[in-house]
């Protein structure tokens, strides 16, 4: 049986027409609010499908954050980053089903990989973004999941990223009372999931997911050099172009 099938639920989740279903369940953004920058189209939800990375020098870094449908539609439509996938990380086994995985027994975590740009995007700024949208104090637990493949966690395959990881989760600690449970940990082991998982939200619009991914419709983007023109023509009109 399918996970989070509850009708009723998805039927709540259309009527407040939130595709996310989630609050934010973490905190807000620890960096300042970019005072220039490009606001999106309404109808442009991923920047990145626009932008050209053939060139780009492209890092990963491994995020889980409870069910991974949500964790990867939010992280898709950040500026700089290339490419999601949904997958199972840190268990140990090999090549697992979801079935497997929802059993527990083998310790998976449902996990995102996160192919990015790191001159679009820096790694701490997408740390801080895990941070927003989750809840890092609660054990094997996030939203409505529960379960031990639904814990969070970072994990790093370059061994460059240790102290970055390591640092933005103790710092964290500052904003809670509880311990956060949150996971700084080396990737052992990343499989990906069964297609029916990818990009599961923009197949399913209305699908359940514990992340607010209306929390990115407002955000302000500064892109660099070459991405600038592609920026511009896909955003809003800026107030000082409005009077012109």
């Amino acid at each position: 049986m399918l996970k989070r099938k509850s009708a009723l639920f998805s039927w709540v989740c259309a009527v407040f027409l939130l595709a996310s279903c989630g609050a934010n369940a973490g905190r807000p953004s620890t960096e300042p609010e970019p005072e220039a920058g490009y606001v999106l189209k309404k109808n442009v939800t991923n920047i990145n499908e626009h932008l050209n990375y053939d060139d780009s020098e492209l890092h990963k870094i491994y995020f889980a954050g409870g069910c991974f449908w949500g964790v990867e539609a939010y992280f898709a439509r950040l500026y700089g980053v290339q490419d999601t996938v949904s997958g199972y990380a840190n268990g140990t086994g090999e090549h697992p089903s979801y079935e497997e995985v929802i059993k527990g027994d083998e310790k998976f975590a449902e996990t995102v990989e996160v192919t990015y740009d790191p001159d679009r995007i820096s790694l701490e700024s997408l740390i801080d973004h895990l941070f927003q949208v989750i809840d890092p104090t609660t054990k094997d637990k996030q939203g409505n999941d529960v379960g031990v493949q639904y814990r969070s966690g970072i994990y790093y395959s370059d061994e460059a990223d240790a102290e970055i990881v390591k640092e933005a989760v103790k710092d964290e600690q500052q904003f809670y009372k509880k311990a956060i449970a949150t996971e700084a940990a080396p990737l052992d082991n990343f499989y990906e999931a069964e297609e029916f998982h990818q990009d599961y939200l923009v197949k399913n619009p209305n699908g359940y997911c514990h992340i607010n991914l209306r929390a990115l419709d407002d955000v302000k983007i500064q892109p660099i050099i070459r991405d600038e023109e592609v920026v511009k023509r896909l955003s809003e009109p800026k107030e000082d172009e409005e009077t012109n």
